[in-house]
C-alpha cells in the first residue's frame, strides 16, 4: 500500500511539472513583451492587486481571489527586485511578475487534475499526458497564464468540478462551491450542472450548505468593495442584464469564418485528432461517448452559455478543456490500443 502511494505521488509530481515546463516558457514570454496599453482586463487586474477598485469595471471589481494573492506575493519579489534591479522595483513588473508566477501554478494544477480525470475514465498514462500537453499548448493556456487576469483559477474549478463529479470527491466539490463565485459571477451557469451530475460526492442538502457559504462570502466581499468606493449595488444586476445583449453578437461571429477561426484556434490541430474517434461505427464511438455520458454534453452547453453572455468565444470556450481532455485521451487511447475498451479499465485507472 505504502508503495502504491509512493508510485502516486510520482506520478503526480511527473506529472504537475510536465505541466510546468509546458507552461512556463511560452508564459513567460507573453509576461515580458505583452504590449499592455491596449488590455483593460490586465490594467484593472493590477489596480486591484494594489487595494485600488475605484475605476475598475463592475464585471471585474469582484474577482479578488488572484489579485490578493498576486499582490501578496509581490511583496517579497519587490525586495528582490529592490537588490538585483532597482530601477524595477516601484514599477509594475513584482506584480506582473507574481501574477506570472501564481498562474503558471494553478494552471499546472488544473493540467493535473485533467490528466487524473481523463485516467478515472479509462484513457491510458501516456493518452492522458498527452491530452495535458493539448490543452495547454492552446494560446488561452499562454495567455492567461502570463498575463496579470484571474482566468487561471475559474479553469482549475471546471477541472475540478469535472473530476469531482466523476471521482465523487468530496473536497473537490467543496472547493468549486465555496470559490466559484468568488472566482466568476458566471459561475451561476455551472451551479445546475453541479446539483444534478454532483450528487456522487455530496448530496443536495449538502451541496446547497456549501454553495450558501461561497454565495456569502462572495456577498461579503462585494459589500465591502462597494461600501470602499461607494458604488450603488443595483450597478452589479445591470451589469449582469447588459451581458444578455451578447448573445446576438456572439451568434454572428460564431456563424462567421473568423467565429470559426476563432474555435479552431483554442486547441488548434490538436482538434484534428478527434475524427479518428468518428471511425470505425457505432462500436468503436461508444468507447468514448458512453464513458463521457449526458455530463459531458451539458458540461458543454454550459460552456456555451459563457461563450454567448461573454461575445468572447475563444477565451470562453477554452472553459471546455475538461470535456476535450477526456475526448482526446480516450480516442487516443482507443487508437494506440483498439483491442482494449477504455471504458473497462476505469476501475484500474481509479485505482
Amino acid at each position: 500500500m505504502a508503495t502504491t502511494r509512493k508510485a502516486r505521488w510520482r506520478e503526480w509530481v511527473l506529472v504537475y511539472l510536465l505541466a510546468l515546463g509546458v507552461l512556463a516558457g511560452p508564459a513567460y514570454t507573453m509576461y515580458v513583451h505583452y504590449d499592455f496599453s491596449h488590455s483593460l482586463d490586465t490594467r484593472s487586474y493590477l489596480r486591484m492587486a494594489r487595494g485600488e477598485f475605484k475605476g475598475v469595471s463592475v464585471t471585474r471589481r469582484y474577482r479578488v481571489l488572484v489579485p490578493a494573492a498576486a499582490g501578496a506575493l509581490a511583496w517579497p519579489l519587490e525586495q528582490v527586485y529592490a537588490r538585483i534591479w532597482p530601477q524595477r522595483a516601484a514599477t509594475d513588473w513584482p506584480l506582473r511578475l507574481a501574477f506570472y508566477i501564481l498562474n503558471t501554478l494553478l494552471m499546472a494544477g488544473t493540467g493535473l487534475i485533467l490528466y487524473e480525470t481523463c485516467r478515472l475514465f479509462g484513457a491510458a498514462p501516456a493518452a492522458a499526458a498527452l491530452a495535458v500537453v493539448a490543452v495547454l499548448c492552446s494560446r488561452w493556456a499562454v495567455y492567461i497564464t502570463g498575463l496579470p487576469l484571474v482566468d487561471s483559477l475559474y479553469m482549475l474549478i471546471f477541472a475540478l468540478a469535472f473530476y469531482a463529479t466523476r471521482s465523487g470527491s468530496k473536497g473537490a466539490l467543496v472547493a468549486v462551491l465555496v470559490l466559484g463565485f468568488l472566482a466568476k459571477e458566471s459561475f451561476v451557469f455551472l451551479v445546475p450542472w453541479l446539483l444534478l451530475f454532483g450528487r456522487r460526492a455530496l448530496g443536495w442538502p449538502a451541496q446547497l450548505a456549501w454553495l450558501a457559504v461561497g454565495t456569502a462570502l462572495a456577498f461579503a466581499v462585494r459589500h465591502w468593495i462597494d461600501s470602499r468606493i461607494g458604488a450603488p449595488p443595483t450597478e452589479s444586476v445591470q451589469n449582469a442584464l447588459n451581458h444578455f445583449e451578447n448573445v446576438t453578437y456572439s451568434l454572428r461571429r460564431l456563424l462567421s469564418v473568423k467565429g470559426i477561426g476563432e474555435i479552431f484556434s483554442v486547441f488548434g490541430f490538436f482538434w484534428l485528432l478527434l475524427p479518428l474517434g468518428l471511425r470505425g461505427g457505432a462500436a468503436q464511438r461508444a468507447q468514448w461517448l458512453i464513458p463521457l455520458g449526458w455530463s459531458g454534453v451539458l458540461f458543454t452547453g454550459v460552456v456555451l452559455a459563457h461563450m454567448f453572455l461573454s461575445g468572447d468565444l475563444g477565451r470562453m470556450g477554452y472553459l471546455a478543456a475538461p470535456v476535450f481532455a477526456v475526448v482526446f485521451a480516450l480516442i487516443l487511447t482507443q487508437q494506440l490500443n483498439p483491442q482494449k475498451h477504455p471504458a473497462t479499465n476505469s476501475q484500474q485507472a481509479a485505482h
